[in-house]
């Protein structure tokens, strides 16, 4: 197939449909997919570079986006609350940092991002453990206990770090204003 756009997908006449398999089209986005019902779907080998129109699948349990062209993990919502296998696979993600996003995934326990540059970063794993807490898999592979607790320390220690750098910033902010009271003249009655 060479579909380039998703249209036409009518949630009353498809409210049962439970899997939607796109894999190998020419899809550019994930817009069009009104679905609340759908549990499955495969968009694997398409050339997706942002994903859109996700808020409606709040019942979708598998998200296949292997093989695309995503550099951003933008577009995850909060209403996405089943999701809980996700596979990125051979995309574009550079940034470790945008795993961040998918913090709004609360069941989220399988991700998938072997083949992303990112992948390729030291302490991948932990960083990744460190961002997504309750994840049970990464790249097919379970995380060890011992990989939890030093996700759980180093998520600790980045806490103290920022409230360190938050008292930082308020004695600096009371220093400019005890500065600017010595400096103001007094004036003379």
């Amino acid at each position: 197939n060479e579909i380039e756009v998703i249209s036409g997908l009518d949630p009353l006449k498809l409210s049962n449909l439970h899997t939607l398999e796109l894999r190998s089209n020419s899809l550019k986005t994930t817009a069009g997919l009104d679905l609340p019902k759908l549990k499955n779907l495969y968009l694997a080998q398409n050339s997706i570079s942002h994903l859109e129109g996700l808020e409606d699948l709040t019942q979708l349990t598998t998200l296949h986006l292997r093989d695309n062209m995503l550099e951003s993990l933008d577009g995850f919502s909060e209403s996405m609350k089943a999701l809980q296998y996700l596979n990125l696979r051979g995309n574009a993600i550079a940034q470790i940092e945008e795993v961040a996003k998918l913090q709004k995934l609360p069941m989220l326990r399988a991700l998938v991002l072997l083949d992303n540059p990112c992948s390729d970063e030291g302490e991948y794993r932990l960083e990744v453990l460190v961002l997504l807490p309750r994840l049970e898999r990464l790249d097919k592979d379970f995380f060890e206990e011992d990989e939890r607790l030093d996700a759980e320390d180093v998520r600790q220690r980045r806490r103290e770090e920022e409230l360190e750098l938050e008292k930082e910033k308020e004695r600096e902010k009371e220093l400019e204003l005890e500065l600017e009271g010595e400096e103001t003249p007094e004036v003379a009655e």
